[in-house]
């Protein structure tokens, strides 16, 4: 059984935006659960949509009006609030079958010792290139690329608004953040600049510096530079 619900990273540069948040979700309409928000610990309420096999594992084995710690892809629609696409649970406890954790049949609803995370409840792994940032007021945006779908269509790439201090000097570099939820935003706690990100038609070749002028050759992938804490 995997011992994680977000994937270790296979390549340097690989895109991703996912997180755990633990809270009760609550249906806007109980005849069409797919939309609806998950209501926190703490009194936030994040709109929230499901997708996949997750809905057939609510209907039949979770109790909704008990918390779980679900898997999610955070995006930005408006500013100041979060929205996310629900697409697991991760109890370890409750599997039936080891198999395919996060989304497998569960048997009970209440988390153990076993079900908590490291990173502990709402975290967030997000790796892209930062294209905004504002360090006098602690304001990003990352941009996520999603892989090809099977038809062969790409999906546009989106932007997360998050919050945290990073340089100028790292625009347009391709950077990795740990995050973690406060509300409806997203905070940096840590991130590691992995390098450069190539002009768009120009990959390979010449990197864009963060002032928008072309240096010398990018580095090659694996070369990061030195990660950075944050003690927000």
């Amino acid at each position: 059984m995997r011992q994680h619900p977000i994937s270790p990273v296979t390549e340097p540069m690989q895109y991703r935006a996912i997180g755990v948040v633990r809270g009760c979700y609550v249906p806007a309409d109980p005849d069409q659960p797919t939309r609806g928000l998950i209501r926190t610990a703490d009194g936030t309420e994040i709109e929230a949509v499901v997708l996949g096999r997750l809905l057939t594992l609510m209907r039949r084995h979770l109790d909704l009006a008990t918390p779980h710690l679900w898997v999610v892809y955070p995006r930005s629609r408006e500013e100041n609030q979060l929205h996310l696409q629900m697409v697991g649970v991760w109890e370890p406890s409750t599997l039936a079958a080891p198999a395919e954790a996060p989304l497998t049949d569960a048997t009970a609803t209440q988390a153990t010792d076993a079900d908590q995370l490291p990173e502990g409840d709402d975290y967030f792994s997000i790796r892209g290139e930062l294209i905004f940032t504002r360090p006098e007021t602690g304001d990003l945006v990352i941009k996520v690329r999603q892989q090809p779908r099977p038809d062969g269509n790409r999906p546009v790439p989106f932007k997360l608004q998050l919050r945290g201090d990073i340089s100028l000097e790292h625009l347009r570099h391709f950077v990795s953040l740990d995050l973690r939820r406060q509300g409806q935003q997203l905070a940096v706690e840590r991130f590691e600049v992995i390098g450069p990100v190539a002009e768009r038609g120009n990959r390979g070749g010449r990197a864009r510096k963060p002032g928008g002028d072309k240096g010398g050759p990018a580095k090659p992938k694996g070369h990061g530079r030195a990660v950075t804490r944050q003690g927000r």
